[in-house]
């Protein structure tokens, strides 16, 4: 699968500006059910980290919404952040960017040069600040996964699956996905975005589980991730010095590769 070229072709965020495009969300966790599939409630997930003309960084001109750019077509549902947005979030320790710095070759779809300086550079985002993020996301998907209120974003089939097991069972899936890795990244160092527990969060995604055993499951995920972060030997937070110089020689680079073409 790749991006249709009609929607190429009318965001240059995508094309020649692209630093990093990726599969991201259910795709790049190896959880996908395509819309072939009855039961599918996923979409074609994309992030993609752009590096717009030098007038962006100098003039008037500004890229989407305070550097975010969203572009929605049938299943395609795509995200673009400006490098700078983009690794302000990385130093933050947001669970949904740090992943694009950490998946499988095959997931990415351009890697431009600067775009692999921040791949080569990943390291710089590992820290035990990370723990606020990923509690904190997962959290969010705990208390939003028994509100039964439908959101704009749901789709008939996702409304029928909250109805049927009296909870939204992909923000549960969410909810353990994010425990798990954030647990994994406070003991390791690194992120494990292609899921080895897979077939089990797609279990959950399915409605297999009862609330009772997520939530028990979810309890049990806080806690773990409490003691890892107690145990972690990752530093205590991001090298902003160093950080601000990696996005001086992203943009850097993607401008020159701007001009030589």
């Amino acid at each position: 699968m790749t991006i249709p070229a009609d929607i190429l072709a009318a965001h240059p965020c995508l094309d020649e500006w692209a630093i990093l495009t990726a599969w991201r969300g259910s795709i790049a966790h190896g959880t996908y059910v395509p819309s072939s599939d009855p039961g599918s409630i996923d979409d074609k997930d994309v992030m993609a980290v752009c590096v717009p003309p030098i007038e962006y960084y100098f003039g008037l001109r500004q890229f989407g919404s305070a550097g975010t750019r969203e572009i929605k077509r049938g299943e395609w549902d795509i995200v673009v952040y400006e490098a700078r947005k983009f690794i302000r979030l990385l130093s933050q320790g947001n669970p949904n960017v740090l992943m694009m710095l950490w998946l499988e070759e095959e997931d990415y779809m351009k890697i431009a040069p600067a775009g692999r300086l921040l791949i080569e550079n990943r390291r710089l985002f590992s820290g035990r600040h990370v723990y606020k993020a990923f509690t904190g996301y997962a959290y969010n998907q705990l208390q939003q996964m028994t509100q039964q209120a439908f959101r704009g974003y749901m789709g008939a089939k996702r409304k029928a699956l909250v109805e049927k097991h009296g909870y939204d069972c992909k923000d549960a899936a969410h909810l353990i996905r994010l425990l798990r890795m954030g647990i994994e990244f406070l003991r390791d160092g690194q992120l494990c975005v292609r899921r080895q527990d897979a077939a089990e969060l797609l279990a959950i995604k399915r409605g297999e589980w009862s609330l009772e055993r997520v939530k028990a499951e979810a309890e049990r995920g806080f806690r773990l991730a409490e003691q890892a972060f107690a145990a972690s030997t990752l530093p205590p937070g991001p090298d902003l010095d160093a950080i601000n110089n990696l996005a001086v020689e992203v943009i850097r680079r993607a401008l020159a590769s701007h001009s030589a073409t």
